[in-house]
C-alpha cells in the first residue's frame, strides 16, 4: 500500500500540469464560443438576473424569456431583439476576456507570475459565475408539476455553473504553482 501512496503522491506535478492545460482548453474554448450567437443567447439569463451584470443589456429581467432561441434553433426575431438588447456586444466583450485569461495561463513558462494574476482572475471569474446560483432562477428546476423542482434540483444551467467550484479551485492551484515558478526564478533556484 505504501508504494502505491508514494506512486500516486509523486504525481502532482503531472495533475498541475494537466490542471493548468484543463483551463487553457477550457477557456479558449468557451471564450471563442463567446462569439456565436447561439452561446450569446444562452448566457442571457445570468446576465440578465445579475445585480452587477445586467447593466450590460438593454431590456431587464424578465424580458429576455420572451426572446430565447433553443440551441439550433433560428428565430429572426428574437435574433433582432438580442441585437437591440445588445446580447451580441456583451458576449463578444465576455469572450475576449476569457480568451485573455486562457492565453495568460499559458504563459507559464515564460511569465509566470503573468500566468498566475490569469489563474486569480480565473478563480475571480468563478465566484461571480457561481453567484448566478443565486441570482438566476433557470439554474433550478421549475415547477412545472413534478414535485422535484427548486432547490436542490440543478436544471440544465444550474448544472453548467455548479461546475465552477472545480474551475475556482484549478484556478488556485495554478496560481500557487505559478507564483512559486516566479519565485524560484526571481530568487534565482531554477
Amino acid at each position: 500500500m505504501k508504494q502505491w501512496m508514494e506512486r500516486m503522491a509523486g504525481t502532482d506535478r503531472l495533475g498541475i500540469t494537466l490542471t493548468r492545460w484543463g483551463l487553457i482548453v477550457v477557456l479558449l474554448w468557451i471564450g471563442g464560443l463567446k462569439v456565436f450567437k447561439y452561446e450569446a443567447d444562452g448566457i442571457v439569463p445570468f446576465v440578465a438576473n445579475s445585480p452587477t451584470m445586467s447593466f450590460f443589456y438593454k431590456y431587464p429581467a424578465p424580458e429576455y424569456k420572451n426572446h430565447m432561441n433553443p440551441e439550433g434553433a433560428l428565430i429572426l426575431a428574437n435574433r433582432e431583439w438580442h441585437e437591440r438588447n445588445r446580447t451580441y456586444l456583451f458576449s463578444y466583450g465576455l469572450g475576449a476576456v476569457i480568451v485573455i485569461y486562457g492565453l495568460m495561463l499559458a504563459l507559464h513558462p515564460w511569465l509566470p507570475q503573468v500566468a498566475a494574476v490569469g489563474g486569480l482572475l480565473v478563480a475571480i471569474m468563478s465566484v461571480v459565475t457561481l453567484s448566478f446560483l443565486v441570482t438566476t432562477p433557470e439554474s433550478w428546476v421549475p415547477p412545472l408539476g413534478d414535485t422535484e423542482h427548486g432547490f436542490p434540483y440543478l436544471s440544465g444551467r444550474g448544472r453548467l455553473v455548479v461546475k465552477d467550484a472545480i474551475m475556482l479551485g484549478a484556478g488556485l492551484v495554478v496560481m500557487a504553482d505559478s507564483a512559486r515558478a516566479y519565485l524560484r526564478k526571481t530568487n534565482g533556484n531554477r
